[in-house]
């Protein structure tokens, strides 16, 4: 008889819930924080780091992991990574997130760069699809979600929360779309311009200190962001902390509240390698301690790039590169590797550009076509025709 029994019945293990019990939809009504999102990858808890293209360069997890540093190198006398620095900032104080600054007043969110408000009639705009247009196999769970007891009110909504909002330079971020707030982290000897370039305690220190209590007395579960710009440069920290111990004991400090407060801190630093190159041994101890670097190469300005060529605007290309970038080290978070080493981050060239509406926007970069010369052609044909024109026999 045990030969004719069901060989496909599923056993389960779980009891019957008892009278009164809570719902599993309510158990699982737990919402995440505002401005995370799970990894792709491995499920870890990812922030935004304010510009779309960056996040989906940063190791495949479409943006930077709690508990993670990143190092933005620049040359030359431009500021591409300051307004990195600002769309970081600003993606902070719109989601609710706590931002310390380095170095800057608490007036500085007012130069931060406003949301961009979408405009419904705008043609990029997406009209709703139809409903033959739908997939087949939807509707049955679209009945489903209607149904009532089925938990669709008590579930979030993905598409509703932004991830990554998009910024207008040529506007200011407004009071009221500011949910979080700015402290800039003091101390004893603040690094900042005015002050005695050796002082007997060391500002770095003291900084490193003033963050530790603000995230032992912040509230439970509180994202915090680390913004320090331009480290060592000379308009913004005394000579002092430019020395080997200095900087490099901030760091490790620094590292170490990563890593303690893994779920809930971020920063993100720039580093002028005009001032302090990449040969020297203090920026290369200085990379390792970061868990990311990538490296801004702008391109001398000209005329001729402000104003896209008839081959840009033909294949649609509006805005012509305004620099490189170069990923030198992403960091590995799983053991099947990652790291974006995968995905050709490391072997191919990168170029960015930089627009007031569109943002910081990261991709690769590629020789436009060349163009036909048709003016010689012209000429050349102009010259004949008159040539045969004076032709007498």
């Amino acid at each position: 008889m045990s030969s004719f029994t069901k060989r496909n019945t599923v056993l389960s293990g779980a009891a019957r819930p008892a009278p009164g019990a809570t719902p599993r939809a309510k158990a699982e009504e737990k919402q995440l924080t505002p401005g995370l999102r799970p990894s792709p990858l491995d499920g870890r808890l990812t922030t935004s780091t304010g510009t779309g293209s960056l996040d989906q360069l940063l190791a495949g997890h479409g943006g930077l992991p709690l508990g993670r540093c990143l190092l933005v190198e620049e040359q030359g006398t431009t500021d591409f990574s300051g307004v990195l620095l600002r769309y970081y900032a600003a993606e902070g104080l719109v989601q609710g997130h706590q931002v310390h600054t380095l170095g800057f007043p608490p007036e500085w969110k007012y130069q931060l760069p406003a949301v961009t408000v979408p405009d419904p009639k705008s043609k990029t705009a997406q009209p709703a699809l139809a409903p033959e247009e739908k997939m087949k196999i939807a509707w049955r769970y679209e009945a489903l979600g209607n149904a009532p007891g089925s938990g669709a009110q008590n579930r979030v909504d993905v598409s509703a929360a932004i991830f990554c909002h998009s910024f207008d330079l040529t506007k200011r971020l407004a009071t009221g779309s500011c949910k979080g707030s700015l402290q800039p982290l003091s101390s004893t000897g603040t690094p900042t311009m005015g002050q005695t370039p050796y002082s007997p305690v060391s500002p770095f220190k003291a900084i490193i200190k003033d963050l530790q209590t603000k995230l032992e007395s912040s509230v439970p579960g509180a994202i915090h962001r680390v913004v320090v710009p331009s480290l060592l440069s000379p308009s913004l920290y005394a000579p002092g902390c430019s020395q080997p111990p200095e900087v490099l004991q901030f760091l490790h400090g620094l590292r170490a509240l990563l890593r303690q407060y893994s779920l809930q801190l971020t920063a993100l630093i720039t580093l002028p390698t005009s001032l302090f190159p990449r040969s020297s041994g203090l920026v290369r101890w200085m990379e390792l301690l970061c868990d990311g670097v990538v490296e801004l190469i702008p391109l001398p300005a000209t005329p001729a790039a402000a104003t896209p060529s008839s081959s840009d605007k033909k294949y649609g290309r509006t805005e012509s590169p305004q620099g490189f970038l170069r990923v030198h080290s992403l960091p590995i978070y799983h053991e099947k590797g990652g790291g974006g080493a995968e995905s050709g981050h490391f072997r191919e060239n990168l170029s960015f550009s930089l627009s007031a509406s569109k943002g910081l926007l990261i991709k690769p970069y590629s020789l436009p076509p060349m163009e036909e010369d048709e003016e010689p052609k012209e000429k050349s044909s102009g010259t004949t025709d008159k040539a045969k024109d004076g032709l007498e026999f």
